[in-house]
């Protein structure tokens, strides 16, 4: 019964959602009559992954060290460490991810066949629209996440991700993998269309895609792709100095200890525009896991040497164990009990999916590949003054000479598929590097390390170093293994 809920997921069947006797036992006809907007908006609440990316996507990346800690040692932390294949399905692996993603889209997909056979009445706009983005998102996390960085040159022959585009009615259907190129040209109708229809109307818009989260999604996207004006013409909601639009960091530091953990991901912050709830232990394991942002090598992310005009950075951390682990507060575990009486039931970690931060350093870098160095420092300069202690309005400028200065360019490190001047390099850089500390822990810097192609080197206590090189295949995770098992193509290693 669990190889066939697994095989399941990838089969994009509705009741995976429930247990292996309630799917068996459910009467199909009355789980597709999709036939009201209430129903239909009832099952688009399922179409966002349950699952969390980042505990993994972080692990993976250059914010994750060896505490040394050798109580703190998992199979799973130390495989995604190490960037080993995992046999591990349970929560924050990767596989669980691709169960959740493709659940997702399942039910976004059904939403969108019942609103075809209702012949897409005008009712029913916003619900199409979200469903759209809905079914995006995920595939697109699953491209980034299961296949080689987008690159136009190879994308014709690069293994994508099965792009599924309709419910499911047969139990094991084939799936073949899209190529990259056809998944992103998927993505692009999807995202384009969903633009048009998403809405606002809801009763708790930042657990939807709502028309800011659509286009901060559409801004990701474009930025990978590379389509500047895109990425521009989607953050145009966001001035050069976005006042209440960005989180202060400055009045979290004023919050109790309590408050501060909870804010970060609460739909009432200004700068979320999406948030969704996930099964995830992440709030206990970034907390206890040896790999991952240590008290010893706090500096190297935020450090002031890090920041631009060498001051302390107003982030600040936390430790639970004597510094030997630092984290920052991000997460609160919200544990649903199942069964009261004996303590039983599921852990559940809030994560922001989409935010104002996310969208204006998009923004900052087309700005940036556009040559409009002077919007750049304009805006970089707010983003700075937002995060820095002691900063002074008047000494404290963001110019050309001091970004180059700071960020000189090293031969072969910043290497995307288009070029770029030395200059642009410089700039590059150092909005990776604030990015890199705005979402620690959030693995939003594994995509920037596949997309810039920058080399990895993780430290291991009484070992070699392990290097993730420049275009290394490792950077693709391999599919679950009981997806290549019904014959889905594997990543090469």
């Amino acid at each position: 019964m669990k190889k066939l809920k697994l095989i399941l997921s990838l089969l994009v069947l509705i009741g995976i959602t429930t247990s292996c006797d309630d799917f068996l036992s459910e009467v199909p006809d009355n789980r597709t009559q999709l036939d009201t907007p209430e129903k239909i908006s009832e099952i688009l609440v399922n179409a966002y992954p349950d699952a969390s990316y980042m505990d993994f996507a972080e692990t993976m990346s250059d914010n994750a060290f060896d505490s040394e800690n050798l109580t703190g040692t998992t199979t799973k932390n130390s495989q995604n460490y190490n960037w080993e294949e995992l046999d591990d399905v349970q929560r924050d692996t990767p596989s669980f991810y691709w169960d959740a993603c493709y659940t997702a889209i399942a039910h976004a997909n059904q939403a969108l066949e019942a609103i075809e056979k209702l012949g897409n009445p005008a009712n029913l706009k916003a619900q199409r629209g979200e469903a759209l983005m809905a079914r995006a998102y995920s595939h697109f996390m699953l491209v980034s996440i299961f296949s080689q960085r987008y690159n136009p040159a190879t994308a014709k022959t690069d293994l994508g991700i099965p792009y599924i585009l309709e419910p499911e009615t047969v139990l094991l259907k084939k799936y073949t993998r899209n190529t990259v190129e056809e998944v992103y040209n998927n993505l692009e109708k999807d995202i384009e269309l969903g633009l048009q229809l998403v809405g606002d109307d809801y009763s708790q818009p930042k657990f939807h895609f709502n028309k800011a989260a659509a286009k901060a999604f559409a801004s990701r996207f474009y930025l990978v792709k590379g389509n500047w004006d895109k990425v521009l013409a989607n953050s145009d909601d966001l001035s050069s100095q976005p006042d209440g639009k960005l989180r202060s960091i400055a009045g979290y530091n004023l919050l109790d200890t309590t408050t501060r953990f909870n804010i970060y991901s609460q739909a009432s912050e200004n700068s979320n525009l999406l948030v969704v709830s996930t099964s995830s232990l992440y709030n206990r394991t970034i907390r206890s896991n040896r790999f991952g942002l240590t008290g010893a090598e706090r500096n190297t992310v935020f450090g002031a040497a890090t920041n631009l005009f060498n001051k302390t950075w107003l982030y600040s951390s936390f430790s639970s164990n004597g510094s030997i682990t630092i984290f920052l507060p991000k997460f609160v575990e919200y544990f649903k009990y199942t069964n009261a009486n004996a303590g039983i039931g599921l852990p559940y970690v809030t994560n922001v999916l989409l935010s104002n931060e996310e969208l204006f350093l998009n923004k900052i870098e087309a700005h940036i590949m556009k040559n409009e160095l002077n919007l750049a420092n304009a805006e970089m300069e707010y983003f700075f003054s937002t995060r820095t202690t002691g900063y002074n309005a008047t000494t404290d400028k963001v110019t050309e000479a001091k970004i180059v200065a700071k960020y000189p360019v090293i031969t072969d490190e910043y290497t995307p598929f288009y070029s770029l001047t030395p200059v642009q390099a410089s700039y590059i850089k150092a909005v990776a590097e604030l990015r890199r500390i705005e979402f620690i822990h959030e693995g939003l810097r594994w995509f920037d390390i596949k997309r810039f192609n920058l080399k990895v080197t993780h430290k291991i206590y009484n070992k070699p170093n392990n290097v993730l090189e420049k275009d290394d295949l490792r950077r693709a995770i391999q599919i679950p293994f009981y997806v290549t098992d019904t014959g889905v193509e594997k990543n090469p290693r």
